[in-house]
């Protein structure tokens, strides 16, 4: 990873990476949010805690991204957006033991499919409003059963195009961010993989 460096003025790209990104996972996002929506997580503590145990496994997949050296050297506040932690405190919060730990499944020393594995995973955390609002309605917020939702102290809007121009600022080659690409499609489909099996 090494060879991986930032670009001195990202803006003279064409197209940012996180549009291309964006771009490339907009027909999953949009089926899973579908599906999310359809399975009334958030019309009981019950269902939320299927949502929560849906998370945690995402989560628990993608925790050594967040630990990585050469992956924090690209995106310097990457271990303080880990949502592990907090996603284990929800579940006590509401009565539910977190499950053991699993072997991870992911190399974070690819660095291009990293990005594209984070993508997928902080862009959650941007759209996460609406789920924070519907976690308050079963009495949950940013203190107790709702941690991982809670917006950031700067801001949803401001952390997330931190993260951005972190990732649009890594110069990769075309063969690089033809796996970046292929790596947030395949995290939305994990993700859907998940939502499936918990939800049987």
């Amino acid at each position: 990873m090494s060879d991986i460096q930032a670009v001195a003025d990202p803006a003279l790209r064409v197209e940012s990476r996180a549009k291309r990104l964006k771009a490339a996972t907009g027909d999953l996002h949009e089926a899973l949010d579908a599906r999310m929506s359809g399975a009334d997580l958030f019309s009981s503590l019950e269902r939320y805690a299927l949502f929560l145990a849906m998370q945690r496994r995402f989560h628990a997949e993608i925790a050594p991204l967040y630990r990585e050296p050469a992956l924090i050297a690209l995106v310097p506040d990457l271990p303080e957006r880990a949502k592990l932690a907090e996603i284990d405190r929800d579940i006590t919060d509401i009565g539910a033991t977190p499950p053991a730990d699993q072997p991870a499944a992911l190399d974070p020393k690819d660095a291009p499919a990293a990005l594209g594995w984070l993508y997928v995973a902080e862009g959650s955390s941007l759209g996460a409003a609406f789920l924070f609002k519907e976690a308050e309605k079963l009495g949950l917020g940013a203190d107790r059963g709702a941690r991982h939702l809670a917006a950031h102290p700067e801001g949803r809007g401001l952390h997330w195009r931190r993260f951005t121009q972190a990732l649009d600022a890594v110069e990769l080659t075309e063969e690089e961010d033809a796996r970046a690409e292929a790596a947030a499609v395949a995290a939305f489909r994990r993700v859907r993989q998940i939502a499936e099996e918990t939800l049987a």
